[in-house]
């Protein structure tokens, strides 16, 4: 397939995906005795984290009906392109997106909806929003797992062509260039058009047009969804960056079936690098009507006068893993621990939004990173015992831009309870730049869950952990 926009404009045109995966429509199948039914309801909450991962990030989209989702974790893409960036958000998508509550919105029933809205005049109106995060990426030797469970529009047939709904991920350089795709990765975890009972999985890199990735059509598969259709009921879409092997590799399920896999061999290393060595990726969903895509799957253009609006993509949770190869909550809890001891940062019972890697600090080991405003850490039973401990001392390293600074803080009991302890942290010269920051704190005696918090007025990572302890003085 072409990108609609190319034949208008001699200029690269990035597009998020003009895919050709065509012949793979129909070219996967399953026997009926492996499938298993998806139709069950929104359960509103993310599933316990399993076993060998940690929560890195996740949203269950709970709040009040109509509401828009957390402005502290999304951004709502508004308009037809980025500033700067192609036409149409570069596939020939004919949408307007808005961040009208008819087009976006949690339904009070811990679901985000997504509905294409068409006006009177036939104008087209739907929503995309992308995650504010920008660096999920798994550390050396782990698996970065990114999960959603959705049920894309229900409407098939004619009333359903154009519907593009989607989940997926680019490259964090994107934002701000718009003009390097496909370099910077981009991971399509859920594509589904035209109301076809089929999941598309799809990877896109290396140059465009051809290249290692075969663009612009990226390197796709696709399968029906198992047991009931993918627009009749809730199926989960995952994805997994495994760095685990000496190879990486790329894998695409649905419903725990794999269906799609990608190794570091089959693109070569200039183009395996040029998508993994930056920062890491930001996650999308969206619905999009008519572009590339639908197009070339229906072989004429859409939608058509017979597409019927107002079906929504409907959103339960998407959250994101990391596997655990030593330390982190798959160890035994830490249950008496000494408060004037050396605790490692990766020894945490539960943690939000950080992740793991390897670490040059002295001794090695791991430290947590990608710390981030709201992020935090906690410790189960410290014991301060009957000496009161008056002061805080955690080895810290930053790499952030300039003027990006935070706070790392102490919380006991909760990690809205007000801070024992805290002390400032900006650039050290490097995420692996240690240097070891000591704080005065309340004396604290007895035996506490302990919170580590972290608090900036900017939305960037700006401090690693390695190690935390507590003195008298």
């Amino acid at each position: 397939m072409h990108n609609a926009e190319t034949a208008a404009t001699p200029r690269p045109i990035r597009r998020r995906h003009l895919r050709g995966p065509l012949a793979v429509l129909g070219a996967l199948v399953f026997p009926l005795a492996v499938l298993t039914t998806a139709t069950t309801p929104a359960h509103a909450d993310v599933p316990p984290t399993p076993q060998g991962w940690n929560l890195v990030w996740s949203d269950d989209f709970n709040g009040a009906s109509g509401s828009l989702p957390d402005s502290g974790k999304w951004i709502v893409d508004t308009g037809t392109s980025y500033p700067g960036g192609p036409a149409n958000w570069g596939t020939g998508e004919i949408q307007t997106y808005t961040a009208n509550a008819q087009n976006l919105g949690l339904d009070g029933q811990g679901n985000l909806r997504i509905t294409p809205r068409r006006d009177a005049s036939g104008q087209w109106t739907s929503a995309r929003i992308e995650t504010r995060k920008a660096d999920f990426k798994p550390a050396d030797g782990e698996t970065l797992r990114i999960e959603g469970r959705i049920q894309v529009p229900n409407v098939t047939g004619e009333a359903a062509l154009g519907y593009w709904p989607a989940f997926w991920a680019l490259g964090s350089p994107y934002r701000g260039n718009y003009w390097n795709w496909p370099a910077i990765g981009e991971f399509d975890i859920m594509e589904n058009v035209n109301g076809i009972n089929s999941v598309w999985g799809v990877l896109h890199c290396g140059v465009n047009p051809g290249g290692p990735c075969n663009e612009t059509s990226g390197l796709g598969a696709s399968r029906p969804c198992p047991g009931s259709t993918c627009q009749s009921g809730f199926h989960t879409y995952r994805f997994e960056w495994d760095r685990e092997g000496s190879s990486g590799q790329l894998r695409w399920y649905v419903d725990g079936q794999l269906y799609h896999t990608v190794s570091q061999s089959q693109v070569g290393a200039t183009a395996w690098n040029d998508m993994t060595s930056h920062a890491g990726y930001f996650i999308l969903l969206n619905v999009a009507m008519g572009g590339a895509f639908p197009n070339g799957v229906q072989g004429s253009a859409t939608p058509t006068a017979a597409t019927q609006p107002g079906h929504p993509m409907v959103v339960d949770y998407v959250a994101v893993w990391e596997s655990t190869s030593g330390g982190g909550p798959t160890d035994p809890p830490v249950e008496g621990v000494d408060a004037r001891s050396t605790i490692q940062g990766e020894s945490y019972q539960a943690q939000s939004g950080t992740s793991l890697e390897t670490t040059t600090d002295t001794g090695g080991g791991r430290n947590v990173a990608q710390i981030a405003n709201g992020d935090w850490l906690r410790f189960d039973g410290v014991e301060f015992g009957s000496t009161a401990a008056r002061q805080f001392r955690a080895r810290v390293a930053s790499g952030a831009a300039p003027g990006v600074s935070g706070l790392v803080e102490v919380r006991l009991g909760s990690p809205t309870a007000a801070p024992v302890a805290s002390f400032s942290v900006a650039n050290t010269g490097g995420w692996q730049s240690w240097r070891t920051v000591p704080a005065n704190m309340s004396g604290v005696t007895g035996t506490h869950t302990v919170y580590l918090t972290f608090t900036s007025g900017q939305p960037a990572d700006f401090v690693n952990l390695n190690w935390f302890r507590f003195a008298t003085s």
